[in-house]
């Protein structure tokens, strides 16, 4: 069998992004670069205009996904994974996504008002874990967003974010 055809039937299979480090610990018969140039090449297969789902790359991997444009078609079919996140949760997601590694001290300092429940629903729906303690005495929990959130947000990493001035010219 081919490796790129393999790749393909993994990529469809698999509902969370396949790296190529994982590939190669799991098909050992395939070198990590020959993994690789399949991924470049299955990427570039999809890349037509004629196909209605496409090859991203996100979270450090790679994941079968639905073209945009076709997603209200998809939707009467398949209910969508519902992320659904309040207004504070977002508020709060996004100063984690912006400043991470932040500490809830800054967090809350940013929005005016006690962010623990926001953080607590948004480490258990997995989008924020702790990274860990901050520099002041060690003693206060920080906090960064995960590879979910990226994979959920459709991101290949953080530096994929909009900047401010790009959210600004969007309200033109």
């Amino acid at each position: 069998m081919e490796l790129k055809t393999i790749l393909e039937a993994v990529l469809f299979s698999s509902s969370r992004p396949v790296t190529p480090k994982q590939v190669s610990r799991r098909l050992e018969e395939f070198s990590l670069r020959d993994i690789e140039e399949a991924f470049k090449a299955l990427i570039r297969d999809y890349s037509s205009p004629e196909r209605s789902v496409e090859i991203a790359e996100v979270a450090g991997g790679y994941q079968m996904r639905t073209r945009v444009e076709y997603r209200d078609f998809v939707k009467r079919f398949v209910k969508e994974k519902d992320v659904a996140l309040s207004r504070p949760m977002l508020e709060t997601l996004s100063i984690i996504a912006y400043k991470q590694p932040v500490a809830k001290k800054e967090i809350d300092a940013v929005r005016g008002v006690d962010s623990a429940r926001a953080i607590k629903h948004l480490l258990e729906k997995r989008l924020v874990d702790i990274a860990g303690r901050d520099g002041d005495g060690g003693k206060k929990m920080t906090f960064r967003t995960t590879p979910r959130f990226l994979e959920v947000y459709g991101l290949k990493s953080i530096e994929d974010l909009p900047t401010y001035k790009e959210i600004e010219s969007l309200e033109g």
